[in-house]
């Protein structure tokens, strides 16, 4: 039997009306009415804003909660003056005002966060001598961050989050920020540098496959969460068929392991009926232990309410998903698919024995004058380049007429690997690299003079380049990823999305370390998962590099012929299959392929 209206216990909501009087917060204050032991009092902006706090209503329980324009410090007065029952403390609601005390208490409790370092320039920090900046890291207090890496500002009410990438994906940088429109994040190409005003917190980009999660908790015991599209892939946001918006991130899931990235205060679930049963359920009991304990152990047979989830739709654990019906399922879907339209490849053989070049080796391959190196970072690159116009003259002289024609052809190739890596400006993008191959050594004392070692007399330089996806690649892999999406696998039209609810949970992309093969993955994916936006973020989110990919591939010489003669029979022939709907699809799609 409900208790009588004087024996109501009363819960005051101190909240801008902004948040009273959303669709989440009135569904939870719906459900604690209906249990009839509760008086739900209001107290509404003029109150909040230009009341004293002496007048303000008197309850038992207090919900407060800061968000934009909010009073906290006025809040935290009348709980003082009243002493309600606070639901969630005061005090700690300026932690969330400084992502920095937020880190140090994640920290202090031993909550995992990423790797992170803090760049203060503001009273009392002021730690500037310890801030480097190159082309593709920031190294603060000697801990270097190589791209991609996040800076968040210091200040939690500044939403502008950065992720700077590096040049080896096409450079860049993504900008995070509170929802405009239908957007979040927005790419800008050109951006390399990392902002110089104000302090920020500096964290490695940890790969998490497109995908983001949020928790919403209520009470210790409790917690709901939703996987979402990261804000980071393309920036559009995700909406369900209501129009409610999908984005943000708390807590990131990499390796098999949870890492927190960021605490919100009170935050809402939408559209989610279990959720706010359960909401409610909890928070009646947290109130009644606080100020009705008599009542706390009566749980009620029923909820006193009906939640009815949209049609065509049933509720299953903490969330709404969709029905197929479907006695079979298919459950995985292997796919190797090869590199799109490219240009030419090509390549550049000298011997060299110029002392720099074959120091630059040793720096590259530790020190050892038998092993071969690969250059292909910009930063390797950036000293071969160096390197390389100090060797070359700016322009020819007549004294080169003088040298004889082997001389004349090594310096001119030296002049073509010169003007190959000055190409574009900067080493943007992946379709550059460099083998230096030992040839030649000979015995020198080693620097304590116990005995010999080899130092490297001459090499083999090996420049490859070209070999850039072109735009009817890109094209190419995008319509691809397209068909897959839509056409693969037949039945209700949903394609291979269909396989899960979950699909970007269940989705892996693989690619080699070749910047083609890269490229033309992130525009599959593009395709596939509908994205917006430039390749270099879905690069960088979605596609893992496996340079391993590419080893012990001598021993499949047989079975790679093979499959190389078919396609080509494939490729040049005009046969067409049809698919189980009869309609005619790509002429590479045939029997046994």
């Amino acid at each position: 039997m409900a208790p009588g209206a004087a024996d109501r216990v009363a819960i005051g909501v101190c909240v801008m009306e902004k948040k009273v009087f959303c669709s989440p917060m009135e569904q939870i204050l719906e459900r604690l009415r209906a249990f009839g032991e509760f008086e739900i009092i209001i107290f509404g902006d003029k109150v909040i804003l230009e009341d004293p706090i002496e007048i303000w209503p008197k309850c038992d329980c207090l919900i407060a909660f800061c968000s934009s324009g909010f009073p906290l410090q006025k809040a935290q007065a009348y709980a003082a003056l009243r002493r309600p029952f606070l639901v969630n403390e005061l005090e700690p609601q300026y932690l969330l005002h400084d992502r920095r005390k937020v880190y140090e208490h994640l920290e202090k409790y031993g909550i995992p966060v990423p790797n992170y370092a803090l760049v203060n320039r503001e009273y009392p920090y002021q730690e500037l001598d310890h801030f480097i900046e190159q082309e593709d890291f920031v190294e603060i207090h000697g801990k270097r961050f190589l791209k991609p890496f996040v800076e968040k500002p210091a200040n939690g009410d500044d939403h502008r989050i950065m992720i700077y990438y590096p040049n080896s994906a096409g450079g860049g940088m993504k900008e995070l920020f509170r929802k405009v429109g239908n957007r979040s994040s927005e790419f800008h190409p050109d951006v390399r540098r990392v902002r110089r005003e104000g302090s920020y917190i500096y964290e490695e980009f940890m790969p998490t496959g497109g995908t983001d999660v949020k928790v919403y908790t209520v009470g210790p015991g409790y917690a709901h969460a939703e996987a979402r599209k990261s804000p980071v892939v393309d920036g559009v946001v995700m909406r369900n068929p209501d129009g409610k918006e999908v984005c943000g991130f708390d807590l990131l899931r990499c390796d098999g392991r949870s890492y927190v990235c960021d605490v919100n205060g009170w935050s809402f679930v939408k559209n989610s009926y279990k959720y706010y049963d359960d909401a409610a359920c909890i928070m009646r009991k947290i109130f009644l232990d606080a100020k009705a304990p008599h009542l706390s152990s009566t749980i009620p047979p029923t909820l006193p309410w009906k939640s009815k989830a949209p049609e065509g739709l049933t509720r299953q654990g903490s969330g709404i998903i969709g029905t197929f019906g479907q006695s079979e399922e298919l459950r995985c879907v292997v796919v190797v698919i090869r590199h799109g339209d490219r240009t030419p490849k090509q390549k550049v053989k000298l011997k060299v024995t110029e002392e720099k070049l074959l120091n630059l080796m040793l720096k590259y391959n530790g020190g050892k004058p038998r092993a071969e190196t690969k250059l292909k970072s910009a930063v390797q690159l950036q000293d071969l380049l160096d390197a390389t116009r100090q060797l070359v003259p700016p322009t020819r002289s007549g004294q080169e007429s003088d040298s004889d024609a082997e001389d004349l052809e090594h310096i001119e190739k030296l002049r073509q690997v010169k003007a190959v890596l000055e190409e574009g400006g900067h080493f943007s993008g992946i379709y550059r690299k460099v083998q230096l191959k030992p040839l030649k050594w000979i015995k020198v004392p080693e620097h304590n003079g116990d005995g010999e070692e080899d130092r490297p007399i001459e090499a083999l330089m090996i420049l490859k380049y070209g070999g850039v996806l072109t735009h009817a690649g890109r094209k190419q892999a995008e319509e691809l990823g397209r068909f897959f999406r839509n056409n693969i696998y037949p039945g209700e039209g949903t394609g291979l999305l269909r396989l899960h609810s979950t699909y970007r949970h269940d989705l892996k992309i693989y690619s080699s370390d070749e910047g083609r093969v890269q490229m033309s993955a992130a525009a599959f994916a593009k395709g596939l998962l509908d994205l917006e936006g430039q390749l270099t973020p879905i690069l960088v989110s979605l596609v893992s590099k496996d340079s391993s990919m590419l080893d012990g591939l001598e021993d499949a010489s047989i079975e790679m012929d093979e499959a190389k003669a078919r396609l080509h029979e494939i490729i040049i022939s005009n046969a067409k299959a049809k698919n189980t709907n009869g309609s005619v699809e790509f002429p590479w799609m045939v029997d046994g392929a």
